[in-house]
C-alpha cells in the first residue's frame, strides 16, 4: 500500500517523468521512486506560502520560488511544496481534527492524518521556478497522469543564457542518460535516450546574455539545462555545465497548458521573480 500510495502520489519517475498507475515499463527504463522510513512524517502539513494561480474542487496550479523542493526526501522533511499544498488542502483545525467535509474527500490512506493528498502530476528542479499544476482528488490525478504521459500538455519555460544564440530560432536533439559515477549525472550520451527541444530568441543583450523561450518536446531530466550546455549557451546560473554564476538558476516555467479533468483546455502564465527580471 505503501508504495501504491508514492505512485499515486507522483513520487515514482520513470526516465525522469512522473509515471501514472498501470504504466508497463520497457528495457532499460530508469525508475525512480521516494522512499522513507518515516513515511508517515514526510507529508505533514507545513503552514508555507504558496502563490496560488488557479484552484477549483479538482486541481490547484501554482508558482513554485526557485529554492523550494517539489517533494520530501530522505534528508528533507520540511520546507517543500508538497507539505505547503498539504497544510493548504486540507485547512486543519487548530486542534489537528479534520473536518467531515475534508474527511469525505480522502484522496489517499483513510486512516491517514492527511484526508487529502496533493496529487503531484509533475516536477521542477529545486532551482527552477515556475507553474505547477497538482490534483486534489484521485480521479483528477488519474486524468492529468494521463494526459501528462500522452503529452496533451504544452510547457513554455523561460531561461537567460550565457552568449549569443546566433539562430533566431531551432531545436536541440541529444539523447540524454545518467552516468552514475560521474558528476553531472545526467548528461548527453550516444546510449540515452531520445530528447529534443525547441527554442526562440526572445532577446539579447550586448552578446553577453540572450533570453531564450524553451519549449521542451520531450520531458528527460534535466533536459533543458543539460541541452542547453550541449548547443553551447548554458543558462546563467547552472554553472555545474559551464553558466555564469548568478544568485540563483535563470529558468523560469511561465506558461503551462493542459485539459482540466472535467474537460476544457486551460493555460496560466506566470512573469518570473524580480531577480530574473533585473538581469
Amino acid at each position: 500500500m505503501y508504495l501504491a500510495g508514492q505512485i499515486a502520489s507522483g513520487f515514482c519517475l520513470v526516465n525522469g517523468a512522473v509515471a501514472p498507475v498501470g504504466r508497463k515499463l520497457q528495457e532499460a527504463d530508469l525508475i525512480e521512486i521516494e522512499i522513507d522510513d518515516s513515511a508517515q512524517t514526510a507529508m505533514l502539513p507545513e503552514e508555507l506560502p504558496l502563490d496560488i494561480v488557479f484552484e477549483d474542487a479538482e486541481i490547484i496550479v501554482v508558482n513554485k520560488p526557485a529554492e523550494m523542493l517539489v517533494h520530501p526526501t530522505h534528508r528533507v522533511k520540511t520546507g517543500t511544496l508538497a507539505n505547503a499544498l498539504a497544510f493548504h488542502l486540507n485547512k486543519f483545525r487548530q486542534n489537528g481534527e479534520i473536518t467531515q467535509e475534508q474527511d469525505e474527500s480522502k484522496i489517499q490512506n483513510p486512516k491517514s492524518k492527511i484526508a487529502v493528498r496533493p496529487g503531484l502530476v509533475h516536477r521542477l528542479d529545486k532551482q527552477t521556478s515556475g507553474l505547477m499544476v497538482a490534483a486534489k482528488t484521485e480521479r483528477a490525478l488519474r486524468i492529468l497522469s494521463s494526459h501528462f504521459e500522452r503529452k496533451l500538455i504544452e510547457k513554455r519555460y523561460l531561461a537567460a543564457v550565457t552568449g549569443d544564440v546566433p539562430e533566431d530560432a531551432g531545436k536541440i536533439i541529444a539523447p540524454i542518460g545518467r552516468l552514475a559515477d560521474e558528476k553531472p549525472h545526467w548528461r548527453v550520451l550516444p546510449e540515452g535516450k531520445a530528447a529534443e527541444t525547441n527554442f526562440q530568441v526572445l532577446e539579447r543583450r550586448a552578446g553577453q546574455l540572450t533570453l531564450l523561450e524553451l519549449e521542451p518536446v520531450t520531458g528527460r531530466t534535466n533536459q533543458l539545462r543539460i541541452h542547453c550546455a550541449h548547443a553551447g549557451f548554458p543558462i546563467l546560473g547552472d554553472v555545474e555545465r559551464g553558466g555564469r554564476e548568478f544568485s540563483r538558476l535563470c529558468l523560469h516555467a511561465a506558461k503551462l497548458s493542459f485539459y482540466h479533468p472535467n474537460g476544457g483546455w486551460l493555460t496560466f502564465e506566470a512573469k518570473p521573480p524580480p531577480e530574473f527580471i533585473e538581469i
